[in-house]
């Protein structure tokens, strides 16, 4: 099941994420976030009328996707970041698809007309995913990270969505 986030969910989602950057170079965060923080950080999205949303499996949060604002300059209003998640155990089980389908399917309802997605490289996996739909690489950056004495690429690709109405 897919739904819309509640802070109530914050503990799953911190959970999910803090293995991503204890363990991973997936997120350049280099320490773990509080309870606390990830609820703000809900709130904050939520406040903005973008979707955050979770997968449920049996009662229990097994990923997030959420959509956040490209920068935070006016002109960039249309544009969106979109971000995605899931427990280590799953990321290869289809959920990610799920994810984003309902993330972009909540991104056609507002006023968005590019999302854009940075990932780390290489990561094959997370590419094959945001090509799945329609996203193109835009841009590549070198060694723009530095994370577990490594510098690390960072690419970004794009899909544009829909003409909004202003």
């Amino acid at each position: 099941m897919i739904r819309k986030a509640t802070a109530t969910d914050s503990t799953s989602i911190a959970n999910i994420y803090n293995h991503y950057i204890a363990d991973t170079v997936i997120t350049f965060e280099e320490s773990e976030i509080s309870l606390d923080d990830m609820g703000e950080r809900i709130e904050k999205i939520s406040q903005l009328g973008l979707p955050w949303l979770v997968a449920e499996d049996k009662g229990d949060v097994i990923g997030y996707a959420y959509a956040s604002p490209w920068k935070e300059r006016s002109a960039y209003r249309f544009s969106v970041e979109v971000t995605v998640y899931l427990a280590r155990h799953l990321t290869t089980k289809g959920w990610g698809t799920k994810l984003y389908e309902s993330l972009f399917h909540e991104l056609e309802k507002l006023p968005v007309h590019s999302a854009i997605a940075g990932i780390t490289l290489p990561n094959v996996a997370s590419v094959a995913l945001h090509e799945k739909f329609g996203m193109e690489k835009v841009a590549h950056f070198q060694e723009v990270g530095y994370k577990f004495e490594q510098w690390l690429d960072v690419g970004y690709w794009q899909v544009q969505l829909h003409e909004p109405t202003t």
